[in-house]
C-alpha cells in the first residue's frame, strides 16, 4: 500500500493512524471524513501471532460494509458512509474512545477463564455486557463502568461520563441483538461480539471502526464445532498455508451469508377510514408508521354504507399473501373495525378519530365488540402505529430494531431534559 495516492476516486491525505489490520487516511476534499483501508493481514494475541492473508482485506471490507448498512437502515448512529472500493470505505472522521464494548449471549472463551465454575454455553438473558481498555501492552484489561467514568476521557471535546457510558452500553446491546436476529435468518448463532465507539467532529458519539469476522464469535446452527470466526485462527498452535486457507474460506463464507440474508418479510399496514373527514387523523397514523419503517396505504370505505366494498378491500389485501395489519378509523358507531375483524384473520386495530369531546361516548362502539372478534382499540395515531409495528416486528428485524432504537432515544433525551430543568431551577 506504500505510495497509495487515491482510493475509489478519493484523493488520500495524511495517514491518520495505522493499525494491525487497517490504515486510516484523511480525505482533504471532504472535511470531517476519512477512508478506512483494510490490509491483507490477520493477527491474534495483541499482534503476537500475525500472518499475511491474501484477499482478507476485500472480505473484511465487504463484511463491515454489509453490517453497517444494516445498522444504518435500522437507524443506529454509525460513522459508516459508504463502500468506495473492494477494500475500503468512507467514514466520518472520529476520535476513538479507547474502550472495547463486548456483548455476550453465551459464556465461552475468556469469560470462562475469568469466571471459573461457569459452564460453557451458559446463556445470558439479557445479554452480558463487558468493557475492556485498549492497551496491547497489558492485554486489554477488563475495566468496570466506574473505571471508565473515573478516567474522564475527553474525546473530540466530549467528556465521557456516566450518561455517555450508559448510552454506549445500551447501544452495544442493541447492536448485538439486531445482528443476532439477522444471523438467525441464516441459522447462525451470534455468540458474542465487540464494537468500538468514536466521537465525530460535531461531538456525536457513533458506532465506529469496523465490524467483521474479527469482531464476533459465530456458530452455524449454534454448534461450536462449526465455528467460522477468527477463533479458528486463535486456536492454532502452528499455522500452515492450509490452515490459512481454511480461515480464509470461513471468512468468505461469512461474507457470502451476508449477501444472502433472508430479507425482512414484506408487510403492509392498511389504514381504512370510514369517511374522508378523517383524512388528517389517518395521515398522522401513516406518518408514524412510515417513521417506523412500515409500508402503509390508506383506503376509504364505510362498513355501514358500503359493506360489500369493505369486504372487497379485505379480500384484496388477504390475497397479497403477506403480513397485513388493518387500522380502522371510524367514529360514532364504529362498525368498521369489528366488520373487518369479523372477516379476516389478520390483526385489526381500532383508532377512532376525534373530536375529543365525543370520544367518551363514541369509544364504546370500538371497545364493546361482539364475541369472537379480536380487534384492539387505541386512541392516538402514534399508539396505533406502534401497535402495528410491534406485530410486524415479530418477524422483521429492521422494524424490531427501529422499535428498540426508539426506546434508546428516550434514554438519551430524557436525562438531558432532566438536567436542563435542574439547571433552570438553580
Amino acid at each position: 500500500m506504500a505510495g497509495l495516492k487515491e482510493v475509489g476516486g478519493y484523493k488520500l491525505g495524511n495517514l491518520i493512524i495505522e493499525g494491525k489490520t487497517k490504515q486510516v487516511f484523511d480525505i482533504p476534499s471532504i472535511p470531517g471524513h476519512c477512508i478506512l483501508l483494510s490490509k491483507d493481514r490477520i493477527t491474534a494475541g495483541d499482534g503476537v501471532k500475525a500472518h499475511d492473508l491474501a484477499g482478507k482485506s476485500i472480505i473484511s471490507n465487504k463484511t463491515t460494509c454489509k453490517v453497517f448498512e444494516i445498522l444504518n437502515q435500522v437507524g443506529v448512529r454509525t460513522s459508516f458512509v459508504k463502500s468506495v472500493s473492494d477494500n475500503a470505505f468512507l467514514s466520518k472522521k472520529c476520535e476513538m474512545i479507547p474502550i472495547e464494548w463486548v456483548t455476550r449471549r453465551l459464556a465461552t472463551g475468556s469469560f470462562l477463564k475469568r469466571h471459573p465454575g461457569v459452564k460453557e454455553g451458559y446463556r445470558f438473558s439479557p445479554p452480558k455486557h463487558e468493557t475492556f481498555f485498549k492497551d496491547d501492552a497489558n492485554h486489554d484489561p477488563q475495566w468496570s463502568e466506574e473505571q471508565i467514568i473515573s478516567a474522564e476521557f475527553k474525546v473530540n471535546g466530549v467528556v465521557i461520563g456516566k450518561h455517555e457510558v450508559d448510552v454506549m452500553t445500551k447501544t452495544s446491546i442493541l447492536v448485538f441483538e439486531v445482528l443476532e436476529k439477522v444471523w438467525q435468518t441464516r441459522d447462525c448463532a451470534l455468540i458474542d461480539m465487540k464494537i468500538e465507539f468514536g466521537v465525530d467532529t460535531s461531538g456525536e458519539i457513533l458506532v465506529a471502526d469496523v465490524i467483521d469476522s474479527d469482531s464476533w464469535r459465530l456458530w452455524p446452527s449454534g454448534d461450536k464445532r462449526l465455528m467460522v470466526d477468527k477463533q479458528v485462527y486463535r486456536n492454532l498452535s502452528t499455522v500452515t498455508d492450509k490452515d490459512l486457507d481454511v480461515v480464509k474460506r470461513n471468512f468468505e463464507w461469512v461474507a457470502d451469508q451476508l449477501d444472502h440474508l433472508i430479507p425482512p418479510n414484506k408487510h403492509l399496514v392498511v389504514i381504512v377510514m370510514g369517511s374522508t373527514a378523517d383524512k388528517e387523523h389517518c395521515n398522522k397514523i401513516k406518518k408514524y408508521c412510515e417513521d417506523l419503517g412500515l409500508n402503509t396505504e390508506i383506503r376509504v370505505s364505510s362498513a355501514h354504507k358500503t359493506t360489500g366494498y369493505t369486504l372487497d378491500i379485505i379480500s384484496y389485501y388477504e390475497g397479497l399473501n403477506i403480513p397485513i395489519i388493518f387500522i380502522a378509523v371510524a367514529g360514532r358507531s364504529n362498525g368498521l373495525g369489528p366488520v373487518i375483524s369479523g372477516n379476516t384473520d389478520y390483526p385489526v386495530i381500532n383508532c377512532p378519530p376525534g373530536p375529543k369531546e365525543e370520544l367518551a361516548k363514541d369509544i364504546w362502539s370500538s371497545l364493546n365488540v361482539p364475541s369472537g372478534l379480536g380487534c384492539g382499540t387505541v386512541l392516538y395515531p402514534e399508539t396505533a402505529a406502534l401497535f402495528a409495528a410491534q406485530s410486524i416486528a415479530i418477524n422483521n428485524y429492521i422494524v424490531w430494531g427501529k422499535l428498540r432504537l426508539k426506546r434508546l432515544g428516550f434514554f438519551k433525551s430524557l436525562p438531558k431534559s432532566d438536567e436542563e430543568i435542574r439547571s433552570s431551577n438553580q
